[in-house]
């Protein structure tokens, strides 16, 4: 067999003819030549074996297999079984990638031991029928720029656009591969990464363009709802900040909070007291605790959950207890 390539590009497909020819052709114009496309087709009804069939004819990098809809992470696993490369960058079948994204990240992972995984700055397209929560994520998202900003957040929503990152892949097959758990697959890998003390980072540049469309599985599968994020967080966070608690400090008390009070009463840990800014709120009981402004607060050896949905208040709240000296990822962590 030839030598591996540097980078393996790993892309699970299912019924994706209309996006992947410009998929296929954004890999193509790729500056760094030396790559390989596993494709794994997971049970395609449509033209898409046909568009891999030519474009394995076109390109001898593109190796292409069937998996007969066994579903996205057996895809991911068999598909990282099969990849040669000692990194590993991830594309979808409907998303384009900039011509520099394979060179950059490449170049960034070779000069930088330490780092297991960098993603970039990514775009939404197209532009005109997205709506202010997508263009809010990608502001949030691009704004984690480095490994402490990126660990900060990590429990606030998923920080990286999976098929925009490069990985190592002994790191990658060293936590086990992709699981799957009810809940996002990706997010799940990046909380075992960071549980490992894998080091991230992030390009500035807009490297990846994530394709908006109805059928996006992150917009119709149950697996990226927001019930199964939460239960994603929560199982990383017990063994970890809350491991031992029997009680917390809630901040926020509205529908993401007490969503939050409802999982964590299923593990036995109850929320002793409620932080809100909302004056009609301070004072009153709600499920049996008392709701108390932040400027009130002592923790007493209590871990806090700021479950704070509202755009820009996670940013107000860190503010307003700064001066009590809590330390952000140790006393809280911001889990919306």
């Amino acid at each position: 067999m030839s030598r591996p390539p540097r980078v393996s590009i790993l892309m699970p497909v299912r019924n994706e003819a209309r996006y992947l020819p410009a998929a296929l052709d954004s890999l193509f114009r790729q500056t760094l030549p030396d790559w390989e496309l596993v494709v794994i087709d997971d049970g395609s009804t449509d033209a898409t074996p046909a568009l891999l069939a030519a474009a394995a004819l076109r390109d001898p990098r593109v190796r292409a297999q069937r998996c007969e809809g066994g579903g996205l992470v057996a895809a991911l696993n068999e598909g990282l079984a099969a990849c040669r490369a000692p990194l590993i960058a991830r594309m979808d079948g409907d998303d384009i990638t900039h011509p520099s994204r394979l060179e950059l990240q490449a170049n960034l992972l070779d000069a930088e031991p330490r780092i297991g995984l960098v993603a970039c700055a990514f775009r939404h397209f197209p532009r005109p029928a997205l709506k202010q929560g997508m263009l809010a994520y990608e502001a949030w998202q691009n704004g984690l720029r480095d490994h402490e900003i990126i660990m900060r957040d990590l429990f606030v929503e998923s920080p990286f656009v999976h098929p925009s990152v490069m990985m190592r892949h002994d790191l990658l097959v060293g936590v086990g591969g992709y699981r799957d758990c009810g809940w996002p697959e990706d997010y799940d890998l990046w909380l075992r990464m960071a549980a490992a003390g894998v080091r991230f980072a992030r390009l500035e540049q807009p490297l990846f363009f994530w394709r908006d469309h109805p059928e996006r599985a992150t917009r119709i599968k149950a697996e990226y709802a927001a019930t199964a994020f939460r239960a994603c967080k929560l199982h990383h966070l017990l063994p970890g900040f809350l491991a031992g608690q029997k009680s917390v400090v809630m901040a926020g008390a509205g529908l993401e909070g007490r969503a939050w009070q409802r999982l964590l009463a299923a593990e036995g840990i109850g929320v002793s007291r409620w932080l809100d800014v909302d004056p009609r709120k301070i004072g009153r009981q709600l499920h049996g605790a008392p709701v108390i402004h932040p400027h009130q607060l002592c923790l007493s050896g209590e871990k806090m959950l700021v479950a704070i949905g509202v755009r820009g208040a996670r940013e107000e709240f860190r503010r307003l207890v700064h001066p009590v000296g809590l330390r952000e990822g140790l006393d809280f962590i911001c889990v919306a």
